[in-house]
């Protein structure tokens, strides 16, 4: 039988005070009210069988909250199922949600028990959903509605009880408009919807998840000693952006407790991604516009483009993505891209 993935410890530690008694929430440090309002939801849903997307940048934990609504809820004594939808070739995928009969396609020489049935009873995680291919879409669309199914190669009907929680990086309802999601698939999906902010939009969980890593580190070398952050430390690392969100900071934790040697973790022991931001002058500054003598509007639109242009970097020129980050709608990022002539090689304007 395939084994669900193993467990993650990435994670964001505090509920609301009148869930902590019945909340089951291993693995889960942070204080922030974006977090607390996930986790309030997450007591909401588990008592339900209905299906949830979880949405939010990679490294952020979708994994970990999926796993928290199946240990409160009723079927926390069954199997917890996940598969990466965007790690396996479309032309194994089917198989490995479906399972395949011997013979089914060349090297099938025997059976397989599909994920789907492995999580009869319990819950299947269907991770990086966005990835999956438009013709696998319409059959994993039939499987959600009658919970029924055919392995590949099979003929023989074969029924399960599920609860289907799914997650992705990606803009859906964007893919939708592209044609590489199936609309009646996302609402099939998306019943109860569950976004977790990143990293960078909840600051004040940063320390809670260093001494979480620190923690658990600390448990896994018993000779380990729990280093020290000071003041100027922290706000480095509250003042970064965080572009791998709570894995980043998870590896960068591991990193300092194997390098650094004093109690005491210093600035200069930060990558140089980190201290350098400190020290970046501001792409468009107020002096500078008129030292330069520069107007108004060509402040105003050379501040755009700058925008836009770290948008599309950040997001390697996913028009989708880039929008949802500056919070305007898609046609209208392309028409100013359009208009301003924005081109992937084109640099900040620095003033």
């Amino acid at each position: 039988m395939a084994q669900a993935t193993a467990e993650k410890t990435t994670g964001f530690v505090d509920v609301p005070p009148k869930t902590a008694a019945s909340f089951n929430r291993s693995g889960i440090a942070g204080v922030s009210k974006g977090l607390m309002a996930v986790l309030d939801r997450v007591r909401k849903v588990a008592r339900s069988d209905s299906s949830i997307l979880i949405t939010g940048e990679s490294g952020t934990g979708k994994e970990l909250i999926a796993r928290a609504i199946h240990k409160n809820s009723a079927r926390k004594d069954g199997p917890m199922v996940v598969i990466n939808c965007g790690a396996i070739p479309s032309e194994l995928l089917e198989s490995e949600l479906f399972g395949h009969e011997k013979g089914a396609f060349t090297g099938a020489h025997r059976a397989r028990t599909g994920r789907f049935e492995i999580a009869d009873k319990g819950t299947i995680f269907l991770d990086e959903i966005g990835d999956m291919s438009p013709d696998l879409q319409v059959k994993l669309l039939r499987a959600l509605q009658e919970r029924r199914f055919e392995r590949v190669g099979g003929s023989q009907t074969i029924s399960v009880d599920i609860r289907v929680i799914s997650a992705t990086n990606k803009n859906l309802t964007a893919a939708i408009e592209e044609n590489q999601f199936r609309e009646d698939l996302y609402y099939r999906l998306n019943v109860i919807p569950i976004n977790i902010m990143p990293l960078r939009e909840r600051p004040e969980d940063i320390m809670p998840l260093v001494d979480h890593f620190q923690s658990g580190f600390a448990q896994r070398n018993t000779e380990y000693v729990p280093k020290i952050f000071p003041e100027s430390v922290k706000q480095v690392l509250q003042a970064y952006e965080w572009p791998g969100n709570i894995r980043e900071l998870e590896n960068l934790v591991e990193r300092l407790s194997v390098l650094v040697e004093e109690d005491t973790v210093a600035i200069a022991d930060l990558p140089g991604c980190m201290t350098d931001a400190r020290i970046d002058p501001t792409p468009v500054c107020v002096a500078g516009v008129f030292q330069k003598n520069i107007g108004f509007n060509e402040a105003v639109e050379s501040f755009q483009k700058t925008l836009i242009t770290h948008a599309l970097n950040q997001t390697g020129w996913v028009k989708a993505k880039a929008a949802e980050m500056l919070k305007m709608n898609r046609t209208t990022l392309v028409e100013k891209i359009k208009k301003m002539d924005i081109e992937p090689e084109d640099e900040m304007p620095v003033f």
